[in-house]
C-alpha cells in the first residue's frame, strides 16, 4: 500500500501511510516516482529528503516504498563515467531526455547492454569467503577490473563458501558468472556487479599505519605537507584562492591508480571544464587518457540541493570499492562546504535545534564519519588498497574560524590552507606555508629517506626555519626599513625570496612545471640551500654584497630550473654552482 504526501517543504515532504517503512530506504515521491530517501520516522509521519526538484509536487500524491536503502551499483563500466549525486550517468540521462535534467529520469547506473569478458582466477571445488576475488574483467586500457564475492552476500565475513560453478566467457553485468554454495547447501548466485548502501562503510581485515606519502607533484605538499596514502586532508579557502585548480592538480597528477572527484555544489561552469578537459588529458603512467582510471560524481549548484548530501557518500562507496581490489584510490570533494550547507537547509526544515551559524550540531560526527571511511587497508579479498581523502572547504570571506573549517580540522591529518593575499600577489598555489600543517610526517620520512635521499628530512627542517624567520625578519623590515638589518639576515631574507619563486611557486598549466616528482623536487631545494651555505660564507668573510643578489645570473638560473625536466636539472645545478664559486671569487679578487 502505498503512503500519501501531507506536508512539502523545499526538498523535504514528508508523508503518510507508509506502513513498516525504514530509516534510510529509497522511496518513490509523486506521479512521476521522484527519488527519496526517508530521513525520520516520527509516529505514522515519514520525512522524506527528495533528490529531485519537487517544484509542481502536490498534497496527496502517491509516496510507494521499495525496501531498499540508497546503494550504488559497483561493477565494471564505472570508470570513464560521469554520474549525478546519485549515480545516474549523465551521458545516458543527455541521450534520453536532451542537455537538461528532468525530473524523474530512471537511467541504470551501469550499461545493461555492454558485454564484457571474464577470466576466472578460481575453480570449482575451491573455497572462497565474502569479498574474495573470482574473476577478473579489463575494464579500461590501464584498469583491470578484479570481480569480487559481494562482502554482504552471508552475514559473517569468514564463513567459507564452495564453488559450484564458474565460467569464462562475455557477460553483462547482472548475468550470473559463479554459483557458490554455503555448509547448509544454500546456494548464491554471483554476477559481475553488485550493490551496496552508500551509508555503510565496505568492510575490511585489518587497517594499515599510513606509512607510504601520497606523491602530489607538487612540491609544497610533497615536501613540506605531505600526507600517506589512506590519510585525509583539507583545502580551505575563501573565493578565488584557487581550491579547484590546486584539486584538479592532484587529480591529473597524483600518483594513484584511481581518481574519484566530486564536485559537490560546485559552479556548473567549473564542472563543464572537468567533463571537457579530463577526456583530453593524457595519463603521465599509462600515455591513455586520464578518464580511464577516473570517475566524476557531478552535483553542481543548481541542482536539487539535497543530491548534494548523497553525492559523497556515493563518491566514497566507489572509492572503496576500487580500494577493495587493492587499488590506491584518491578521492577529491569539491567542496565540503556545499554539503555542509545542504545538511543545515535539511535540518532547518526539519526544524531541528541549530548549532552554530543555523548548521546541525551533528556536523561534526558527520564530517568524522566521513573522513573515518578513509585509511589503508587489508581487504576481505587479502589485497592492500587505500582510499585518500582530499576536500576543499570554503568558509565565507575565509574565516578559517567557521564551524565547517573547525569541525574538518578535528578530523584531518593534512591542513594546507589558501591564502587570498598571496593569490592577490599571483603566488600559486596559494598554500599558506606558515600556518599549514600535516600530523603524517614522522610515520612516512623513513620512505623519503630510502626512496629518496638520507638528508631529505634535514634539508626540509632547514627550509621551513628559513621561512620562519623570513616572517619574523619581515615584521622588522616593515617597522624599522631595510636598513635596519645586518648583513646575514639579508642573505637569508633573499634566499626565501628564492624558496618561494624557485619551490614554492608551481604554474599549474605548464607542460613541465606542472609536477615535479619527489627527486626533482629535492634538487631544486638541495642547490637553495648549497646556494644559501655559498653566500653567508662569502658574507661572512666581507666578499658579498648581499644587496647584488637579486642581480646575480645564477639565482634566475635557479628559479627557472622548475621549468626544465629531471635529466635537465641534474645536469645544470653544478653548472651553476661552479659558476657561484666563480663569481665569488672574481668578488674577492675586486675587493682585494
Amino acid at each position: 500500500m502505498a503512503g500519501k504526501i501531507y506536508r512539502i517543504s523545499g526538498a523535504l515532504v514528508v508523508a503518510k501511510g507508509l506502513e513498516g517503512v525504514q530509516m534510510n530506504e529509497v522511496v518513490r515521491v509523486g506521479e512521476e516516482r521522484l527519488v527519496g530517501e526517508v530521513i525520520r520516522i516520527s509516529g505514522k509521519s515519514a520525512f522524506i529528503q527528495v533528490y529531485e526538484d519537487t517544484s509542481g509536487l502536490m498534497v496527496g500524491e502517491p509516496v510507494e516504498r521499495t525496501g531498499q536503502p540508497l546503494a550504488v551499483e559497483l561493477g565494471p563500466g564505472l570508470l570513464t563515467q560521469a554520474f549525478d549525486g546519485i549515480q545516474r550517468p549523465l551521458d545516458q540521462i543527455r541521450a534520453k531526455v536532451g542537455d537538461f535534467v528532468k525530473r524523474g529520469v530512471d537511467v541504470p547506473a551501469l550499461p545493461r547492454d555492454k558485454r564484457w569478458k571474464f577470466t576466472p582466477t578460481v575453480k570449482v571445488g575451491d573455497k572462497v569467503k565474502p569479498g574474495a576475488i573470482i574473476g577478473t574483467v579489463p575494464e579500461t586500457k590501464s584498469i583491470v577490473h578484479k570481480v569480487m564475492v559481494p562482502p554482504n552476500i552471508v552475514p559473517n565475513y569468514e564463513e567459507e563458501l564452495t564453488v559450484e560453478d564458474i565460467r569464462e566467457g562475455e557477460f553483462t553485468v547482472w548475468e550470473t558468472v559463479a554459483v557458490l554454495k554455503d555448509s547448509k547447501g544454500k546456494t548464491y548466485e554471483v554476477a559481475l556487479a553488485h550493490r551496496w548502501p552508500v551509508r555503510v562503510a565496505r568492510p575490511n581485515r585489518e587497517k594499515l599505519l599510513p606509512t607510504v606519502p601520497l606523491i602530489t607533484g607538487m612540491r609544497i605538499l610533497d615536501f613540506l605537507f605531505p600526507i600517506a596514502l589512506g590519510g585525509n586532508a583539507a583545502i580551505p579557502g575563501g573565493f578565488g584562492t584557487g581550491k579547484t585548480v590546486t584539486e584538479q592538480s592532484l587529480a591529473k597528477h597524483s600518483l594513484v591508480d584511481i581518481v574519484i572527484y566530486i564536485g559537490c555544489g560546485e559552479r556548473g561552469n567549473e564542472m563543464t571544464e572537468v567533463i571537457v578537459e579530463f577526456p583530453e588529458l593524457v595519463d603521465p603512467k599509462t600515455g591513455g587518457p586520464l578518464m580511464d582510471r577516473t570517475i566524476l560524481v557531478v552535483n553542481t549548484s543548481n541542482m536539487p540541493v539535497a543530491a548534494r548530501e548523497a553525492s559523497i557518500y556515493t563518491g566514497i562507496t566507489l572509492a572503496e570499492y576500487y580500494r577493495d581490489m587493492g587499488y590506491n584510490v584518491l578521492l577529491l570533494a569539491d567542496s565540503t562546504s556545499r554539503w555542509a550547507e545542504a545538511l543545515r537547509e535539511m535540518s532547518s526544515r526539519l526544524e531541528e535545534m541549530p548549532g552554530e551559524e543555523g548548521y546541525p550540531t551533528y556536523l561534526a560526527s558527520k564530517l568524522a564519519a566521513f573522513y573515518e571511511r578513509t585509511g589503508r587497508v587489508v581487504a576481505l579479498s587479502g589485497e592492500i588498497g587505500s582510499v585518500t581523502a582530499v576536500g576543499a572547504v570554503s568558509p565565507p570571506g575565509g574565516d578559517f574560524s567557521e564551524p565547517v573549517v573547525q569541525s574538518t580540522l578535528r578530523v584531518v591529518g593534512g591542513f594546507w590552507a589558501l591564502d587570498t593575499s598571496l593569490a592577490r600577489a599571483r603566488h600559486y598555489p596559494a598554500i599558506n606555508w606558515n600556518i599549514s600543517y600535516t600530523l603524517y610526517y614522522n610515520l612516512i620520512r623513513d620512505w623519503f629517506e630510502q626512496n629518496v635521499a638520507e638528508d631529505w628530512s634535514d634539508l626540509r627542517v632547514w627550509m621551513t626555519d628559513v621561512l620562519q624567520k623570513d616572517k619574523d625578519l619581515q615584521e622588522i623590515v616593515q617597522l624599522l626599513g631595510p636598513d635596519a638589518l645586518q648583513d646575514d639576515q639579508r642573505v637569508l631574507l633573499e634566499t626565501s625570496r628564492i624558496i618561494k619563486n624557485a619551490f614554492l611557486q608551481q604554474n599549474a598549466f605548464h607542460e613541465i612545471d606542472a609536477s615535479s616528482p619527489p627527486k626533482k623536487t629535492y634538487l631544486i631545494a638541495k642547490v637553495i640551500r648549497d646556494f644559501y651555505d655559498l653566500a653567508a660564507s662569502y658574507t661572512k668573510e666581507g666578499v658579498l654584497d648581499p644587496r647584488v643578489i637579486p642581480s646575480l645570473p645564477e639565482v634566475e638560473d635557479i628559479i627557472r630550473l622548475k621549468e626544465l625536466t629531471l635529466e635537465d636539472v641534474e645536469k645544470k645545478i653544478p653548472q651553476i654552482l661552479a659558476n657561484l664559486k666563480s663569481r665569488f671569487e672574481s668578488f674577492r679578487k675586486e675587493a682585494a
